[in-house]
């Protein structure tokens, strides 16, 4: 966590910041405005481990009308606020500095409408990601945004993170989802709206300004969601490959010829690999043998017959050619479930290497093997006996590296971490793929955005949260 306060935090005296929360509390209720002797115990921090203070009040709204009211209190004030979802992410964006009331979405659940003519839906910010694939699902649609959190992460935090996941490569981030938002400014204004159009071309897009930008602008209240077609079809395999050339080759040739496009190509090296299956016994090896690259390659489309014909003559070409020196189809939902498995192992890392340090980083899908390879080796010949995992989303460049070693000192994270991102950095590389810059990579940002960009996000965040009262000291570099 940061040494000091954020400013606007450490400007309010507790004199203040009590007279803001009791003004909370007269106008909002103590069942709208809970006192920390009243939520003792309950977590504030998100699963990035970064710590987290107690906010001096929660806000537990169930309208955007009491958002509102909760941010001209605030705004009148000066008093600091912390948006909190499902305290999911992975960057400190939800953690407490110290100073600030919380506000969680948790109340403002719920799917209002669902539009099956325009394929669209309108649910409130708390509403969990999985409710939202649920009814999208029982209404003949699919919602594609999918992460490994989805029961727990909710969809204003993951319009506020531009959340990405496993189906990227297909249907796009968090911000391709959306038709509209509302939100409220940090002055408790209200803006946007529940529109369900995809064109839209009316000046300035507050809709993806808002999406991505952390809590730092504005909290997030109700969205629009687009749905789209359920696949009726579902073709999955597990491909060993030979090098990284046969890799984006499979992957362009997938992306050409496949008659429903490639809807997940998740890439794992050996290293990856080999620790999952010997550390979790219940995973099975889908292929004998050992190879260089690993590929697990989906494909969704409408027609199961003409699909299932036109992926298998697809495996068959490319071992023939021998991009795929091996591979294994999926004959069933389970096979495919079990494929599926291997790459989701990461769950398991809180048990397995509690001590990790992981990183969420982007390149070019050319310059992606370059990157592993080099990150890679400077780790290696600092740290000669660390656990060293590497696996992504190809197809959209992300690239997740987890190194550990049992015993490290405290010193070693931020060495590991100065490799990793110089790597990055030298490559014009992104240091956060799809989890956020929150508190974790404020002083690498600049890696990845130039000294003009910083200026203008400063701009920004000055024109709509002039007193930073909006998840300060997140996101946007001092």
């Amino acid at each position: 966590m940061q040494d000091t306060a954020t400013p606007a935090a450490a400007a309010l005296t507790s004199e203040q910041s009590a007279r803001a929360v009791g003004a909370l509390r007269d106008t909002l209720g103590a069942d709208v405005v809970v006192l920390p002797a009243e939520f003792a115990g309950r977590k504030h921090a998100d699963w990035s481990r970064t710590p987290s203070a107690d906010p001096v009040a929660l806000i537990r709204p169930r309208t955007t009308e009491h958002v509102a009211t909760a941010m001209k209190i605030c705004h009148q004030y000066g008093q600091p606020v912390v948006t909190q979802g499902g305290l999911t992410g992975l960057a400190g964006g939800a953690c407490i500095l110290g100073g600030e009331v919380a506000l969680t979405l948790e109340r403002m659940n719920g799917i209002e409408s669902i539009d099956t003519v325009g394929a669209a839906m309108t649910v409130l910010a708390g509403t969990p990601l999985q409710t939202v694939q649920e009814a999208a699902d029982a209404a003949g649609f699919m919602f594609p945004l999918d992460l490994g959190a989805r029961g727990s992460c909710t969809i204003g935090g993951n319009l506020a993170t531009n959340a990405g996941g496993n189906r990227v490569i297909r249907y796009g981030m968090m911000r391709e989802q959306v038709l509209d938002v509302e939100a409220v400014l940090a002055d408790g204004s209200v803006v946007g709206g529940l529109r369900k159009m995809i064109k839209n071309n009316t000046g300035y897009d507050l809709r993806n300004l808002l999406i991505g930008s952390e809590g730092t602008l504005a909290i997030i209240t109700r969205a629009v969601l687009r749905l789209r077609p359920k696949p009726h079809a579902v073709s999955t395999a597990w491909c060993g490959l030979p090098n990284y050339d046969a890799v984006t080759t499979l992957l362009r040739e997938a992306q050409e010829r496949l008659p429903a496009g490639v809807s997940a190509f998740e890439v794992m090296w050996p290293g990856y690999y080999d620790f999952v299956l010997q550390r979790l016994h219940e995973l099975r090896a889908p292929l004998e043998g050992r190879h260089a690259y690993y590929v697990l390659l989906e494909s969704n489309g409408a027609d199961p017959e003409r699909q299932a014909a036109a992926f298998e003559d697809f495996l068959a070409d490319m071992l023939e050619s021998g991009v795929i020196a091996d591979a294994a189809l999926a004959s069933s939902e389970a096979d495919a479930a079990a494929f599926w498995a291997i790459r989701d192992a990461p769950g398991e890392y809180p048990r397995l290497i509690p001590g990790r340090v992981s990183f969420d980083v982007s390149f070019s899908i050319t310059d992606v093997g370059e990157a592993a390879n080099r990150c890679e080796a400077r780790l290696r010949a600092r740290w000669p006996n660390a656990t060293i995992l590497v696996y992504g989303h190809l197809g959209d460049g992300n690239l997740h590296i987890v190194v550990h070693e049992p015993d490290w000192p405290p010193t070693t994270a931020p060495e590991v971490q100065q490799v990793v991102y110089g790597v990055t950095g030298e490559m014009g590389g992104s240091v956060s793929a799809e989890h956020g810059i929150g508190l974790k990579k404020l002083k690498v940002l600049a890696l990845s955005r130039t000294p003009a960009e910083l200026a203008a996000m400063r701009a920004v965040k000055a024109a709509l949260d002039p007193l930073s009262l909006l998840n300060p000291g997140k996101l946007i570099p001092p």
